[in-house]
């Protein structure tokens, strides 16, 4: 399944109209529009505003999964650091360059 599919998924799940998300993001209707018809997906700058409004992780836009299962333990042991780095290190210039844009949007996130 794409983002875009997901996205209308979540949203026919919550009831949402693109009219509704668009008013809820300051995302053209246009836009949304585009996603759905051509099946395109929302670029990494439309990722963290359709998370808010539609109150779901990133995880459960991109991925499909709601929570990630990671303890404190995994945190403060490393592990989820070198799994992070190595998967880094396998992504193409461009992927590592989105991700980093992704990070940012994330360091500036209210929590």
């Amino acid at each position: 399944m794409t983002i875009s599919e997901r996205l209308f998924k979540l949203m026919e799940d919550k009831n949402i109209s693109i009219p509704e998300l668009s008013r809820m993001t300051g995302i053209s209707r246009h836009t949304i529009f585009d996603w759905h018809k051509k099946n395109t997906n929302p670029g990494a700058d439309k990722i963290m505003i359709i998370c808010e409004a539609l109150q779901i992780s990133p995880v459960e836009l991109l991925i499909g999964k709601e929570n990630l299962e990671v303890t404190q333990e995994d945190i403060s042991s490393g592990d989820i650091e070198t799994q992070i780095i190595s998967e880094f290190r396998k992504l193409s210039d461009s992927k590592k360059k989105r991700l980093l844009a992704y990070i940012s949007m994330l360091m500036n996130m209210k929590e």
